[in-house]
């Protein structure tokens, strides 16, 4: 048989970037017999899976295709359905981060050898399409089921990402309201063995708390990429936003630097979101000691605290959208409701995880909408790697 994944790792690279889905399906066709394909995108809420090749499915036939394609996006695992034809669904994840699906059908339930096969080319595609996204709106288009506010789009495009993954941690994070969300915001970077993650409560709302978020978090972005630590971070972007708002306006951040070696976590909290421990079925709160919001008043300077992560701890960072949240006269949610929700994430990955608590903030406002941004980051902390494995 022809080496399927090269053929289409080939396909792929000479293909425009807006062709990827249509490049793959005649390459998998021809190397691999296959029936028919299709490429699934997960929408910016992760409510669902849309088809990107054929969107105009029949109604039957999309939700066949789609309860099979969110198993296989939940689960992370190829997912068979049927034995000839075989519809063959592979999870779209790049470093951590969940794209969608792709589904193959097959003539045939594939043996292990095929199987292989079909693993390789679906990471393929999804490294051409985490990379296309710069350079098309297709797939942001078939992402999104209604129109962004400015402010929206703004926050959208400045993200890291949702998700990534490495030996000794899982992380990802989540915007809501995802359609209407103005200033909070996350971010985060990889660099050797330092992961940095901040976190922002943004001020204000629509566009111009977008605009300030972006102020702040290039600010951060641009000390960090000069080779400046947490302290430098959190002093620049105070100064950027104090300079251009005279203390008018200004952003309440958390910064925290992890050592990937050793577990050990630098923590900036300046006025910051809210930081949660679950370490088994315990979750609490991290009492950090807070510093001035960034941007509140000229030349202020910050200073550094420390902790330290075991293996098998779960770190969530809240921003007063979710542990702030009142609706109907209720008691806020961070008093009681969250830690339930959190706890029910124990057995779930971060970007479930992060998915669960964001429907349980949902269902606590009785899914009207939510009065405040919210963000929810989530950290699983594994350990490093021990000397000897792979």
């Amino acid at each position: 048989m022809v080496d399927a994944p090269d053929v289409v790792s080939r396909a792929l690279r000479e293909a425009p970037p807006d062709q990827l889905a249509e490049a793959a399906d005649r390459a998998i066709r021809s190397t691999m017999g296959a029936l028919r394909t299709d490429v699934f995108v997960a929408d910016y809420r992760i409510s669902g899976l849309w088809p990107v090749l054929d969107p105009d499915l029949p109604a039957a036939g999309f939700l066949a295709c789609h309860t099979m394609a969110q198993r296989c996006f939940s689960s992370q695992l190829p997912v068979r359905d049927g034995k000839g034809p075989c519809r063959f669904y592979l999870p779209l994840t790049v470093w951590g981060e969940r794209l969608g699906v792709l589904l193959i059908e097959l003539p045939a339930v594939p043996n292990a050898a095929v199987t292989g096969r079909a693993t390789d080319i679906a990471g393929a595609l999804a490294v051409a399409m985490r990379a296309a996204d710069r350079e098309t709106d297709r797939y942001r288009r078939a992402r999104r089921r209604e129109r962004l506010t400015m402010a929206a789009e703004m926050q959208w495009d400045l993200l890291p990402g949702r998700g990534v993954s490495h030996h000794a941690f899982d992380l990802a994070g989540q915007l809501e309201p995802a359609y209407t969300v103005g200033g909070d915001h996350f971010d985060w970077s990889l660099d050797g063995d330092r992961l940095t993650v901040t976190a922002l409560n943004g001020e204000g709302s629509g566009l111009a708390a977008s605009m300030l978020t972006a102020v702040t978090v290039n600010a951060m972005r641009n000390a960090r990429r000069s080779g400046g630590g947490l302290v430098e971070q959190a002093e620049l972007a105070s100064d950027t936003v104090f300079y251009q708002h005279r203390g008018a306006r200004y952003v309440a951040t958390l910064l925290l630097e992890v050592d990937t070696r050793t577990g050990r976590v630098r923590a900036v909290d300046a006025g910051s979101p809210h930081l949660l421990r679950m370490r088994g079925s315990v979750v609490e709160p991290l009492k950090l000691d807070q510093q001035l919001p960034l941007g509140m008043f000229a030349e202020t300077r910050y200073e550094l605290q420390e902790l330290r992560l075991e293996p098998g701890d779960r770190l969530f960072v809240v921003s007063d959208g979710v542990w702030a949240a009142e609706p109907a006269g209720q008691e806020a949610y961070g008093q009681r409701a969250m830690v339930r929700s959190l706890r029910a994430t124990r057995l779930q990955p971060p970007a479930e995880a992060v998915g669960t608590v964001m429907r349980e903030l949902h269902a606590y406002h009785a899914d009207s909408d939510l009065r405040d941004d919210a963000v929810v980051v989530c950290l699983d902390w594994h350990g490093p790697r021990t000397q000897g494995t792979g």
